[in-house]
């Protein structure tokens, strides 16, 4: 007596809903995201799913805090350690991120200092540090990372940049000027890449309670260059910088956050 064979078929819905559980999840680099907009940008990843590569350059405790909190959110992760400043740093920082998680899909490039003087009195050591760790180290960062997402058909970038870069501000010429940069940077890029898949746009976060900002952060009321006379939420903006990593045809273009015209 042969034994008889029940099969069970299902919906191609269905099919697909389960292929797309047994995949990896996607993976996103974020750097500088040992605190402020760093953090809140992993946790934003890390709550629908994602691997997410938490870079610091020295508080490798607060790196560990987002690492414990994108683990408690959903996601999973590890940590990378680089000076964005330090080209070889970031490229073994990448050949690492590359071979130990998923598959990269998400590239955001958020580490940056701030620093700064009235022009006539500024330092050219602040100038010199300012600028070689926001424009310089994001051209480390952009180079370093095209050739991974290039051998996997493709990816996003998402460059954390001001709206101090396109007005200026007193008192910062060395981070407006930084900031400025990316622009340009950002848009070439993309021209350059987008025939091998790779989206790059630049996000102007807003006005964030950051250990950046504590001392200049403005008062309640301050606001009459806004719009709707209030910032942006935090957690806004994180929202805002995964949904545009994961948009699959936008790329060279400037997300201002608040409601400040630019």
């Amino acid at each position: 007596m042969k034994a008889s064979l029940t099969r069970t078929y299902r919906p191609a819905t269905e099919h697909a809903e389960h292929a797309e559980r047994a995949q990896p999840p996607p993976s996103a680099l974020v750097t500088g995201a040992s605190g402020g907009i760093g953090r809140a940008i992993s946790l934003a990843f890390g709550s629908i799913g994602w691997h997410v590569g938490v870079h610091y350059a020295q508080n490798k405790r607060a790196a560990q805090v987002t690492l414990r909190q994108v683990l408690s959110n959903g996601g999973t992760g590890d940590l990378y350690q680089a000076d964005v400043r330090e080209p070889d740093a970031v490229r073994r920082m990448v050949d690492a991120w590359q071979t130990q998680g998923p598959v990269p899909s998400a590239f955001i490039c958020n580490a940056g200092i701030a620093g700064g003087d009235l022009l006539i009195r500024h330092s050219e050591r602040v100038w010199n540090d300012v600028v070689a760790t926001n424009l310089t180290g994001t051209f480390y960062c952009l180079r370093a990372v095209a050739p991974v997402l290039m051998a996997h058909g493709g990816g996003s970038i998402v460059v954390i940049g001001s709206h101090t870069g396109f007005h200026g501000a007193t008192g910062q010429a060395a981070y407006a000027a930084s900031k400025a940069g990316l622009i340009g940077l950002v848009r070439t890029a993309a021209w350059e890449w987008g025939l091998h898949n790779i989206r790059v746009n630049l996000v102007l976060p807003g006005w964030q309670q950051t250990n950046m900002t504590k001392d200049i952060y403005p008062e309640d009321g301050e606001w009459l260059d806004h719009a709707l006379r209030r910032p942006t939420t935090l957690d806004e903006a994180a929202r805002t910088i995964v949904y545009l990593a994961r948009l699959e045809h936008v790329s060279g273009q400037v997300w201002n956050c608040d409601s400040r015209l630019l």
